[in-house]
């Protein structure tokens, strides 16, 4: 058994040691301080202190001491290492903290003034209270900061931590980074602020918001050509190292700083949101991996929802016209990515000239991956679209449709000036014909020719425009042509492969049964197995034959994070439903009550469809809500079916109880 390996010293008097995570794992008392040398007593107490005040399986400590490969002693030896640890605390006068045997596991107790890593929480959380004072939230963050002394647990020879622990912690002190940079800027600081983040953006050079940070206080500080270069670099870095482009926050900066515009103050006490995350003053601590166990907390912790949960599905937060984002680990949809490609980027045929633009409408069932599609399409063609590619929301936080000529002026103002080439337009979730149909109307909206046009913009470059939509919009493709891709929940290769790329192969494939299980619980809609993915990726240590048992046991109720409400599968169906008219609703709760396959043979009247006629079904089937069968000509899913059903029951249950 190797020794924990510290420093000899006197035992301090005053029992007020400190330990320190945030660096070389160390014990402190007032200035001296011992670091440990690496051994497996070191990596122990650095998992206890991780989760101080939680119990901590004996399971996940022995992977965090050991690996995932564990000798067959490693029970026995994890207790040799507490007792180790006892004594290390004994020899130096620890006694504000101790190593409990809990059952299950071990607990080591600590406070923010014994903790750095609780300190360092505990000062962020009251500098999040006094974002009213600007300059008092700004010096308790420093104060924060000034705790992190040096590389993360560098003493610590833990790949287990090393992997799941300390880019948490990494994203903690990142988070209270940004903020000390908004805050300097917002006090007009901005030569201060330069100091950080010069440094900032080298270290850490994939950090999408420190670069725009640097490039705001370069432009603030009177240095627009700087301002300029430093967009060009991190632009040529995104697009070579990881195969994306900038930001739309970052290119609406470029774009401001182009026309010279006046940025205005900024306000730092205002939340932000960055690619669809919302990053406030102050982020909460991480949730705990598997094996840990919060006392006033159940074991299964519910993790927070990473951004890719969010691009995937999620409405946006705001309406808004800008460039199409990548979509995180897009998988599948090949042969459907190939054909609208293909279609986008094909030479006009020959004939009249027809100023109506290339249109492709991209439709299915709430959650099947419409946007998640048009986006990635959208970055495979950029070459064939110079005058650029933008997403343009046609419905507001609420659900509610934008109107023509809001999205008409926004569509104008960001493709800016004719002649530089085509232009694609992602419309994206068109709630009807109606208020697609004046924007692709040449002399009315978007979609006019070089001439004036009456709602639209004077000179606009040529379009292609992809409509994505639950509805069908059958009246649109009749009156203006088109082309249709209609989408269905993923295959079972497709599924898996979103696994696989989302997850990591080594995790999916040790399991590949288990991952099957998972994907088929979600139904293999893409929307359901990204809020799986955002929920395991907080989890590295979670089993994936444990989750699927989890999960089998209530998938509607779990398919969610209770972080962000707005995202989760029962969610989004009542978004989807909430759009229906109330006879549409109640018809498509009678066909819930009925079997899986919808059959429709002549000989069978509508009450063999719970009373539905014919025509109903097929307005359920336009709006996404329905799929043709096999072998009949409707289908319901059965994630959608188990809501619609699941929603009735507690409806019913509250009317009795009433």
């Amino acid at each position: 058994m190797d020794s924990v390996g510290e420093a000899e010293r006197p035992p301090g008097a005053s029992g007020a040691m400190r330990f320190r995570l945030l660096g070389p794992l160390a014990l402190a008392d007032g200035p001296d301080t011992v670091v440990l040398q690496p051994s497996k007593p070191a990596n122990l107490l650095a998992a206890l202190l991780l989760h101080a005040n939680s119990t901590v399986s004996a399971e996940y400590l022995q992977r965090a001491v050991w690996g995932e490969e564990q000798p067959a002693t490693a029970r026995a030896a994890l207790q040799t290492c507490v007792l180790r640890l006892r004594r290390l605390f004994a020899k130096h006068g620890v006694t504000g903290a101790s190593i409990e045997a809990v059952p299950g596991g071990y607990r080591i107790t600590a406070a923010p003034h014994t903790l750095d890593l609780l300190g360092f929480r505990e000062q962020v959380r009251r500098a999040a209270g006094l974002d009213r004072d600007p300059e008092a939230e700004l010096c308790a963050l420093r104060d924060a900061l000034s705790l992190w002394q040096g590389s993360l647990l560098a003493n610590v020879r833990s790949v287990v931590l090393h992997r799941d622990e300390v880019p948490r912690l990494a994203e903690e002190r990142l988070r209270a980074v940004e903020r000390v940079c908004d805050l300097l800027l917002g006090l007009g600081r901005c030569g201060e602020a330069l100091v950080d983040l010069w440094t900032a953006t080298r270290v850490y050079p994939g950090h999408e918001r420190f670069h725009e940070q640097l490039i705001e206080a370069l432009y603030r500080s009177g240095r627009q050509s700087q301002a300029l270069a430093e967009y060009r670099r991190v632009k040529g870095f995104l697009l070579e190292e990881l195969g994306v482009d900038p930001s739309p926050s970052l290119r609406r900066l470029e774009l401001s700083i182009l026309r010279g515009e006046d940025l205005g103050a900024a306000a730092p006490a205002s939340p932000r949101v960055i690619r669809g995350e919302t990053v406030l003053p102050a982020a909460p601590p991480p949730a705990a991996p598997a094996g840990v166990t919060a006392p006033t907390a159940p074991a299964a912790v519910t993790p927070a929802a990473p951004p890719a949960a969010a691009a995937a599905f999620a409405p946006a937060a705001a309406p808004g016209t800008g460039p199409v984002p990548a979509v995180p680990h897009f998988t599948g949809r090949a042969a459907e990515a190939a054909a609208m490609a293909a279609r986008l980027t094909a030479p006009p045929a020959p004939g009249p000239e027809d100023h109506r633009p290339l249109t492709v409408l991209v439709s299915g069932a709430p959650g099947i991956g419409k946007s998640a599609l048009a986006q990635h399409v959208a970055r495979l063609v950029r070459d064939a679209f110079p005058a650029g590619r933008l997403l343009v929301r046609m419905t507001r936080a609420d659900g509610e449709p934008r109107t023509v000529d809001e999205v008409a002026a926004e569509v104008a103002a960001a493709l800016g000036e004719p002649g530089e080439g085509r232009a694609l337009l992602i419309l994206d979730d068109v709630v009807d014909a109606d208020q697609v149909r004046p924007l692709l109307t040449p002399g009315v909206g978007i979609a006019g020719p070089p001439a004036a046009s009456a709602g639209g913009f004077a000179a606009g470059p040529d379009l292609a425009v992809v409509v994505t939509s639950r509805m069908g919009l059958g009246g649109l493709i009749a009156t203006h042509g088109g082309w249709v891709q209609r989408l269905t929940e993923f295959t079972e290769a497709e599924s898996y492969a979103l696994l696989l790329a989302a997850l990591g192969a080594e995790r999916v494939e040790a399991e590949p049964r288990a991952a099957r299980r998972l994907a088929a619980l979600c139904g293999h809609f893409p929307a359901a197995l990204r809020i799986l993915t955002a929920r395991l990726l907080t989890r590295p240590g979670l089993r994936l034959t444990d989750a699927a048992d989890w999960l089998g046991d209530d998938p509607l109720a779990r398919l969610t994070l209770t972080d962000s409400p707005e995202l989760s599968v029962t969610g989004l169906f009542d978004r989807a439903l909430g759009r229906l008219d109330p006879r549409l609703s109640e018809a498509f709760e009678r066909l819930a009550q009925g079997p899986p396959e919808l059959l429709a043979d002549r000989d069978r009247g509508p009450e063999d469809e719970g009373g539905v006629p014919e025509a109903v079904r097929e307005r359920l089937a336009d709006a996404g809500l329905l799929e043709d069968g096999p072998p009949g000509p409707y289908r319901m899913h059965d994630l959608l079916r188990a809501h619609v059903r699941r929603t009735a029951r507690i409806r019913d249950c509250r009317t009795e109880k009433v």
